[in-house]
């Protein structure tokens, strides 16, 4: 069994704060097995990570946070930067192209670009997993509300930090049953639904912090984007 982050973000996001090394570091501290840095619409970040993963003891799993059409979802295992704005059936194509893992994050948080609104429910259930426990929600029933749907379908279930700083991460683990420690085994095992959630929620000040230096961090590159 390995314990695995599935949902963090490092400096290269835009509401993010913290380079890779240091959501690496958090993630060997805190006993995981495994991080994913899934960075909105950016992978750069995201396959550094994965290339010095072993220097910390630690697998890295390759992804990004696609921004489509009816919301987000996490490309995992990809190498390769899939476009924001395409429909959710043409990402979830494009991430099995490269033989990767799509995994629906927050999918009944409208607020935040979960896809439920937007989708129908067989689409939903098209994914490879979805994420049924989101630690960055102030209440519990958008995580409710996910994991009845995936139990009722028979869906793999995920968990994630969704960190955008890196004390965060560690927050929400997917244990994943395998002792293989590559990102193709991990992947494997939670299409295969061998997974179960642990977690905690991030606490209040924490996700205002996060949220309010994302806003912040939007505002000065939009105006050097600007200059």
């Amino acid at each position: 069994m390995l314990r695995v982050e599935l949902h963090a973000h490092s400096a290269l996001s835009y509401d993010g704060r913290d380079p890779v090394e240091l959501l690496l570091e958090q993630a060997s501290a805190v006993g995981l097995d495994a991080l994913a840095v899934t960075d909105h619409d950016e992978i750069d970040a995201s396959l550094e990570a994965a290339d010095i993963a072993e220097e910390y003891g630690l697998v890295g799993i390759p992804g990004a946070e696609i921004t489509s059409a009816a919301g987000h979802v996490l490309a995992l295992g990809i190498e390769e930067l899939i476009p924001a704005g395409l429909s959710f059936d043409e990402t979830l194509d494009r991430i099995r192209q490269q033989g990767g893992t799509a995994v629906v994050p927050h999918p009944f948080q409208s607020s935040r670009h979960g896809v439920a609104p937007h989708v129908t429910r067989a689409q939903l259930a098209s994914a490879d997993a979805i994420e049924i426990y989101n630690s960055r929600l102030f209440t519990g029933l958008a995580n409710r509300q996910a994991e009845r749907f995936a139990t009722a379908r028979g869906l793999p279930m995920t968990a994630g930090s969704d960190a955008h700083i890196s004390e965060m991460v560690g927050q929400a683990v997917t244990e994943v049953g395998t002792d293989t420690r590559t990102a193709e085994a991990i992947l494997d095992a939670i299409e295969a639904g061998r997974t179960s959630v642990i977690g905690k929620k991030t606490p209040w000040r924490i996700s205002l912090q996060q949220f309010g230096g994302g806003v912040k961090r939007r505002i000065v590159r939009g105006v050097a984007d600007f200059l």
